[in-house]
């Protein structure tokens, strides 16, 4: 070793001490796990329902179809069934709910679970509902409703609001 790289380590050894530290040492490094946990439930929640619109319309002599779409969403296999209510208007059944509208006239309609119009589409009995099994993502299903023949009301707006109840 050369005299002058002696002086630089004697020099830095002394600058060191000076400043009351002590040679750079090595580092020990010790290690361990962490445990990472999640979990999933079982959940279903109504994402979206648009409007089922009839449309405007004169006299009521025919029928008058329409479909909406609601979106679910529930966990990957979860079993659901999803039921639609009766609605607000008075006096509704499976088989007639009402809208409403001026001066508390009504207009008739029903929801089906099939474009062949075959299966009511209601939340009392099991046949109502409609079935199906999650995926994690938001799944659609179609609405079908339909104004049947009736006495034409007073012109104006007629609207109801129907529960959705998913089950799962």
């Amino acid at each position: 070793m050369s005299s002058g790289t002696k002086v630089t380590q004697v020099v830095a050894a002394s600058i060191f001490a000076a400043l009351g530290l002590s040679a750079p040492a090595m580092a020990a490094v010790a290690t361990g796990t962490l445990g990472v946990q999640i979990q999933i439930t079982a959940e279903c929640r109504v994402v979206s329902a648009n409007t089922l619109d009839f449309g405007s319309h004169g006299l009521l002599v025919a029928n008058v179809d329409s479909t909406s779409a609601l979106t679910i969403q529930c966990t990957n296999g979860t079993p659901y069934t999803v039921g639609l209510g009766l609605g607000a208007g008075a006096g509704a059944t499976l088989a007639a709910r009402k809208m409403t509208g001026p001066g508390g006239a009504t207009v008739d309609y029903t929801l089906w679970k099939d474009a062949a119009y075959t299966a009511p589409w209601g939340n009392a009995l099991p046949a109502e509902l409609v079935s199906g099994t999650g995926n994690g993502a938001s799944q659609a299903i179609t609405v079908y409703g339909r104004v049947p023949t009736q006495t034409t009301p007073a012109v104006g707006t007629y609207t109801d609001t129907v529960a959705i109840e998913v089950t799962y």
